[in-house]
């Protein structure tokens, strides 16, 4: 590994350090990321247990409703977890409710899922888009780009030649890409909307974004590409 020698070059800018003034608005904050809440109606609880089991020969009676094991599948989906680590975990969140319930065991779920079909989309590169869309939600993302590489910018402590580029997608209710824009970083995500539009040859029933799109000229260029489309507004705000 050769050795790295300090060259300074330029002028030398200080990293802007910002007060914080709002301590109970910013503890606050902090603390919410690492909250959670548990909620289950009175219906879910009730449902949780198969009512009036009945023996139909064909070996013992369910003890778990269709949608314990559902609800199951979808808190492991979310969190990511294998089928003990699941079966731990919502027994963990029962008794923090003190609910006279029990998850299924690793071994009931594996059986039941296998039988119930659930259909959990992975998407591979053979993977081929439907036929017709429905629903587009439009947003876009961050690029950075290099020029040298990093291992230069470490060894002569040069600030790095980083350019940004802005990334416009539409995806369909099934997560395909189907119109992408890049562009520089000046540019505003409701001026990519007509270009996005030229891309896209079916009639959609429903268009998403956030706050950006919330203009004129995108109402114009989403309505004269599908004059009965729903255009809905969702808010950008994490709450953190």
């Amino acid at each position: 590994m050769p050795n790295k020698y300090p060259k300074k070059k330029g002028r030398e800018v200080p990293k802007q350090h910002y007060k914080i003034d709002n301590w109970s608005a910013y503890n606050d904050s902090l603390r919410c990321r690492g909250s959670i809440a548990v909620w289950l109606s009175e219906e879910a609880i009730y449902q949780w247990y198969e009512q009036g089991r009945i023996y139909d020969g064909t070996g013992s009676p369910k003890r778990y409703t269709d949608f314990a094991i559902i609800t199951c599948h979808e808190i492991r989906q979310v969190y990511r977890l294998p089928l003990r680590q699941t079966q731990g975990f919502i027994n963990s969140l029962f008794q923090i409710r003190r609910l006279d319930l029990e998850c299924p065991d690793f071994s009931t779920l594996s059986k039941r899922l296998s039988a119930l079909n659930i259909n959990t989309p992975r998407y591979k590169k053979t993977d081929k888009p439907i036929d017709g869309m429905h629903a587009i939600a439009i947003d876009s993302t961050g690029l950075k780009r290099f020029g040298r590489s990093e291992w230069h910018n470490e060894k002569y402590e040069l600030s790095s030649k980083a350019s940004w580029r802005k990334f416009h997608a539409a995806v369909n209710q099934s997560h395909y890409i189907e119109a992408c824009v890049l562009t520089d970083r000046f540019e505003t995500d409701d001026q990519q909307v007509d270009a996005l539009l030229h891309q896209i040859d079916d009639v959609v029933d429903h268009f998403t974004g956030d706050g950006a799109f919330d203009k004129t000229p995108v109402y114009e260029s989403i309505l004269q590409h599908s004059p009965n489309a729903d255009v809905v507004e969702v808010d950008s705000e994490n709450g953190n």
